[in-house]
């Protein structure tokens, strides 16, 4: 088993608590839930994270995603995870694929906030995790229990789930 470092890339969405529709109505000084979510899940493999934006990705521009390629274009790791809103996850997911990268790179989010009752944030990351230790290079989105080619990928918006196109 490939026990390599992974790079978290931490950049907003609804697991860290961020819900709003337009940059006026963003909070200022949101601190990320995930650094916590990290010690709770007690993770085994060796990591580092940097949050890089705390955005909810409904206003996350081409600006913002040619960021996080520069990130992942410029991490040493190969193995990669990017916490990411649900709301145009697959849309980032496209666009770091069709960079072409020789990395491994999983996005993933959660439809519940990481500090809410019932989220779906702790298993989205422990299954994050996994899958990019075990996937092969290319980008993937993964949300609760299913994984995704970054061009074969589409949410529901009506029941909240992710599907293939």
């Amino acid at each position: 088993m490939n026990t390599a470092k992974i790079k978290i890339i931490i950049t907003g969405g609804t697991i860290d608590d961020l819900n709003y529709e337009n940059e006026k109505n963003a909070p200022v000084n949101h601190k990320s839930l995930i650094p916590d979510l990290l010690k709770q899940s007690r993770i085994i493999p060796e990591y580092d994270y940097e949050i890089i934006m705390q955005k909810d990705s409904r206003v996350v521009t081409d600006k913002d995603r040619e960021v996080i390629l520069d990130k992942c274009k410029k991490s040493k790791e190969t193995k990669i995870i990017v916490t990411y809103g649900t709301y145009t996850m697959p849309g980032t997911a496209k666009y770091l694929g069709k960079a072409n990268l020789n990395k491994t790179i999983v996005l993933f989010g959660a439809h519940i906030p990481a500090n809410k009752e019932k989220s779906d944030a702790l298993f989205n990351l422990g299954t994050a995790f996994v899958a990019v230790q075990l996937l092969p290079i290319g980008v993937y989105v993964l949300m609760n229990g299913k994984v995704f080619n970054w061009d074969n990928v589409k949410k529901d918006f009506p029941t909240g789930y992710f599907q293939e196109e």
